[in-house]
């Protein structure tokens, strides 16, 4: 199986920032998320049913939130991904604009906004999480099911910085059988599979809390949803500071 890449060659427009949680080393586990661990992947890459795999597996962990970005650009091969998003696509090749580079590819994984693998990869993906520092971050369902909270809380990396607090609208694991293209005749499962992402604020520093209706969840048909909180790095993602999962 060959690792698909994709250069970009055109502007890339700012997408909006999100704040995950950061995880630890694969070897061990805590009872709080320290990490955030976002695959960019196709249904179309023959090479990403290992990394789907992976984070099938690693999503069961607690100290961990991870996120699957299903993107459109290997469409054209003959198989139309059934739940990519330009969105999902946009967010990738921005990311690789921040760092400057332009390793667009899948299955790709990026942990906490600045490092990223090859989404198979374990040992490059420990390494990762061994290094992650995390910002204290809850999201509940409040006692009646009607309204969900959000509280950031710690210091402000960077003096006189900005975060941007994202909510990611998830759905719960999904079974995709594929007719066409180089998965052909596969079941693949794709988990914590992102629908869309919406800004509900902004963070400086500080314990800050954060409300919605419970109706937008049910509106965008998820199961799940996660917090993002992330720096911007010349208005594209960049470093997540922290998050969570509910």
């Amino acid at each position: 199986m060959s690792m698909h890449i994709l250069s970009p060659r055109r502007s890339l427009r700012a997408v909006l920032v999100s704040l995950v949680v950061m995880i630890p080393s694969l070897a061990g586990a805590s009872d709080a998320p320290r990490a955030v661990v976002e695959l960019f992947t196709s249904q179309g890459c023959s090479s990403c049913p290992p990394a789907d795999r992976l984070i099938t597996e690693i999503s069961r962990r607690k100290d961990l939130v991870t996120l699957s970005y299903p993107v459109d650009y290997w469409d054209y091969l003959g198989w139309q991904d059934t739940l990519a998003s330009p969105a999902n696509s946009s967010r990738q090749r921005d990311y690789a604009a921040a760092r400057g580079d332009r390793d667009v590819y899948t299955p790709q994984i990026v942990v906490n906004g600045q490092r990223h693998m090859v989404g198979s990869d374990r040992q490059a993906l420990d390494d990762a999480l061994s290094r992650t520092s995390p910002l204290p971050v809850d999201i509940e369902i409040l006692p009646g099911g009607g309204v969900l909270r959000i509280r950031v809380a710690g210091e402000m990396p960077v003096a006189g910085g900005m975060a941007t607090v994202l909510l990611a609208f998830v759905a719960a694991p999904v079974s995709v059988d594929i007719g066409r293209g180089e998965n052909r005749g596969r079941e693949i499962v794709y988990t914590n599979v992102v629908r869309s992402l919406h800004a509900v604020g902004m963070w400086d520093g500080g314990p800050q809390e954060f409300r919605l209706p419970m109706s937008d969840l049910r509106k965008m048909k998820a199961e799940r949803c996660a917090v993002l909180v992330q720096m911007e790095d010349g208005g594209r993602p960049g470093r997540i500071l922290g998050g969570a999962i509910q």
